[in-house]
């Protein structure tokens, strides 16, 4: 019988949550999406070692300024090339956090990207620059996927946020569904079933948003605790699914029937929010704001210790 994780390629694109290049490989996913909490994990990994060293070597020959911040880039596009070597699709890259309430900066650090990763050989079309889904980060967006380098928009928990991504011709939008999850088990005290699941259900909704809007935008379902919440989400057009979830769906067998129906109906859109709208609707979410905000801090400080371990290293060279 069909592993789980084959069957579930039949009704949605898989995207590997990581930056392991040997998850990677065995179980060969289309796209694949990294964070700084992602590449922090990796700069720990064998298999990264020798390019860590190569990049660091080249910043500390390069530049007194501002190293461990150029450090970072350095590395994340190094890595994103080597997992653009293996997967078809393309890959995504963040743009720091601390740049989230930052249109200019986000989109200057989003050009830079782009341009190390094609004086490494991979084309604009391969990356996603990835940008907090705030209204900052939602114009910068506009102002690229204009350009031609399209984005994923991330941290991205209200309807205000999805909207807003529509509105302003985003690529790919990645809802989260674990830490939407995590809010409400931690404000009721319930658990709850796939079907029932709060984050499951947020995800569903922007599917439909989509389908009813006739919107170009991607969805992408992201940060899953649990398979039976991907499973729950079959037939969404994409979802990113870290290696161990990926390996417990590659391990076991079943059918996976589609719970998700991308039907393109393309009925009459809403008015585009105004900045003004958005930042009341996204208010009156209490989890979107805890949870955006948490996310933000939490790369940021990702980040930090990403540059720290960077300065300790360039010490040592």
């Amino acid at each position: 019988m069909m592993t789980r994780l084959d069957a579930l390629k039949r009704h949605s694109l898989v995207v590997a949550d990581t930056g392991d290049l040997e998850a990677i490989q065995r179980y060969h996913p289309q796209d694949a999406t990294t964070n700084p909490s992602l590449i922090l994990k990796a700069f720990e990994l064998p298999g990264y070692q020798a390019l860590i060293d190569q990049e660091l070597a080249a910043v500390k020959a390069e530049t007194d300024d501002r190293r461990e911040e150029h450090a970072v880039d350095r590395l994340a596009v190094a890595m994103g090339s080597e997992i653009a070597k293996l997967v078809p699709g393309r890959v995504s890259t963040e743009v720091a956090a601390k740049l989230s309430f930052d249109t200019q900066a986000s989109i200057r650090k989003a050009h830079a990207l782009v341009e190390l990763y094609e004086r490494r050989g991979v084309a604009k079309d391969r990356v996603l620059i990835k940008l907090a889904s705030t209204w900052e980060g939602i114009r910068a967006a506009e102002v690229l996927e204009k350009e031609g380098i399209n984005c994923n928009l991330t941290l991205l928990f209200s309807d205000a946020q999805a909207q807003a991504c529509f509105d302003a011709g985003v690529f790919l939008v990645s809802p989260f569904v674990g830490r939407v999850t995590d809010w409400y088990k931690k404000e009721t005290g319930q658990d709850f079933s796939p079907e029932n699941d709060p984050g499951v259900q947020f995800v569903r909704g922007v599917c439909e948003r989509v389908s009813q809007g006739g919107y170009d935008t991607v969805v992408m379902g992201a940060s899953f605790r649990t398979t039976g919440q991907v499973l729950a989400l079959a037939g969404c057009p994409r979802l990113t699914i870290s290696p161990t979830l990926l390996e417990e769906l590659a391990t076991t067998s079943g059918e996976v029937n589609p719970r998700v129906l991308m039907t393109r109906s393309g009925g009459p859109r809403p008015v585009a929010l105004t900045e003004s709208a958005f930042r009341w609707g996204h208010n009156q979410d209490a989890m979107a704001n805890d949870k955006l905000a948490e996310g933000i801090r939490r790369f940021a400080e990702d980040q930090e210790r990403l540059e720290e371990q960077i300065a300790d290293r360039l010490a040592a060279l």
